[in-house]
Order: C-alpha cells, then structure tokens, then sequence
C-alpha cells in the first residue's frame, strides 16, 4: 500500500508529536508503526520524526544571473553541429576563430553580444549546456587510441 504525500505528511504531522512526547519503549512500538505504514527504512523513519517542525522553509539562495541565454545557446549548438559534434575542450578555443569566419559567410546569424559570448564561453560551460543535446543525439566520445588497430594485426606475420 504506497500513500501520497499528502497522505505521508498528514501521517508524519501526527506520529512526530506522539513521538517526541513519548519515551523510549513507547518510541520504539511507534517506530514500528510507522516504518510498517510509509515504508520508510528505520533510520530515515526515525530522522523524519526528531526533526519534522524543526525544519523551517528553504533558505534562499542567492541564483547567479545567467550569463549564456538562450540565443547563445541555439547558436552553440549549431556551431558544434557544423564542427562534427566535438567535445567542449576541443571546441572552446576552435570557436574563437570559427565564429567570425560562420558570421562572415553568412552559415551563423548572431548579434555581436552572441558572438563576444561565444568567444568567451568555457569548456565546461559548453560541455554543461550541450549535455541534452549529446544525449538526444547520442554521441559517444570517439576512441582515439591505436590499439584497437594494433590488436587486429598478427604479429607473427609481420616476423
């Protein structure tokens, strides 16, 4: 039997009451309730009843203004799709001169804030915004070592 969360809370706002009031053989039978009917694990079920209440509302947190919008973004995207979808430290420093030339031959229509900020942008930057789109694509890191082709030859042949 698997409750809402609505139903979980009301069970908790009343068991977290009884819980805290009651001593320790008493804690006990109503830890065992109450793992039996949310299906909590105990130590969880436990931590659930000491601190409900306790925790007031989310703290805010300051959220940084975001620096590459979405104009940014959909020009990346079709910048690393002309590149043959290379990863982000490849194409961080490869876009410093590529985007004038796309700007120049018209395959890229930015404005020139677009532009400064793509020249700006870092690996891990471009790495974090085009992750969707490897996943919808899915492309896989290519390998670039030679063993694989070393491996396919005999080497008594070659003696």
């Amino acid at each position: 039997m698997a409750l809402t969360l609505q139903e979980r809370r009301a069970v908790i706002k009343e068991t977290a009451g009884r819980y805290k009031r009651a001593r320790k053989r008493e804690k006990t039978k109503i830890l065992d309730e109450f793992v039996v009917l949310t299906g909590y694990t105990r130590h969880h079920a436990c931590w659930v009843l000491r601190t409900w209440g306790k925790r007031g509302p989310p703290k805010h947190t300051r959220r940084r203004r975001r620096i590459y919008d979405h104009k940014v973004f959909v020009a990346l995207r079709e910048v690393w799709l002309i590149c043959d979808s290379i990863c982000g430290k490849r194409l961080a420093p490869y876009l410093k001169e590529i985007v004038p030339i796309l700007i120049r031959h018209k395959e890229l229509t930015v404005n020139t804030e677009t532009a400064e900020k793509l020249t700006r942008i870092s690996a891990a930057t471009i790495d974090r915004l085009l992750a969707p789109e490897r996943k919808k694509y899915n492309t896989k890191p290519r390998l670039r070592s030679e063993s694989s082709l070393l491996n396919r030859i005999p080497l008594k042949d070659l003696l």
